[in-house]
């Protein structure tokens, strides 16, 4: 299958909403092997002009001939819709994605273990402070910077799937990282962690969906 292509797969996804174990994939009660319709070149442009930044030709080719969101890895691939406000992902409940900082590069490992770093250390300490109340108001402070600080680390990539458990996988649109999978374990106060098949080659989008697409296609059928 060519790279840029996606052919059948459309098709594949549609039909395990009839496999016999369809409901025991993990996440499918939720997606059911439903997906939306695929976008239009004039959309996704409209998105990417919008945003400021060109997706990864793989991505970009999965929302023109498979579906703009739905069925996929774990709870599902985030749709790209367009409303009253413009074009952004859906992640569900009202949520939409904020993508003031898709055009920043994403950064790299050592940056962001950097910027994790420097954040930590600025946690109060009890003891440096006379009462209670003075080391509260200053916590708290630290602890609102968390919110900014984990926008930063994302800068540059686009949550598409919930794993569970408050574990999301992100895909980076810009910078070096371009094109590649990684997963936010900072519900386990672990790190951005790229998803690879060896420790020098990254998993892509596409790799990502279709390695889904296979697994859930042998459960879904008893195999």
């Amino acid at each position: 299958m060519n790279p840029t292509t996606w052919s059948g797969v459309r098709e594949r996804v549609l039909a395990l909403r009839e496999a016999p174990n369809a409901a025991q994939v993990f996440g499918a009660r939720g997606h059911r092997f439903e997906l939306l319709p695929p976008l239009s070149e004039v959309e996704v442009a409209e998105a990417e002009q919008e945003f400021g930044v060109g997706l990864p030709a793989d991505y970009r080719s999965f929302l023109l001939e498979v579906g703009a969101g739905g069925a996929g890895p774990h709870y599902g691939l985030y749709p790209l819709q367009r409303d009253e406000r413009g074009w952004a992902w859906n992640e569900g409940r009202g949520v939409r994605s904020d993508n003031s900082l898709l055009p920043q590069p994403f950064p790299s490992p050592a940056e962001q273990a950097r910027l994790r770093a420097a954040y930590d250390a600025r946690e109060p300490v009890q003891s440096a402070f006379p009462d209670e109340p003075a080391f509260r108001v200053a916590f708290h402070a630290w602890d609102d910077e968390w919110e900014a600080l984990s926008a930063t680390l994302t800068a540059g990539a686009v949550c598409l799937s919930h794993e569970g458990c408050g574990y999301f996988d992100w895909f980076v649109v810009t910078g070096p990282e371009r094109g590649t999978v990684w997963v936010d374990l900072g519900a386990a106060d672990g790190p951005l962690q790229s998803l690879a098949r060896t420790p020098h080659e990254r998993l892509g989008f596409r790799e990502w969906y279709l390695t889904w697409l296979t697994a859930a296609t042998r459960q879904a059928h008893g195999r």
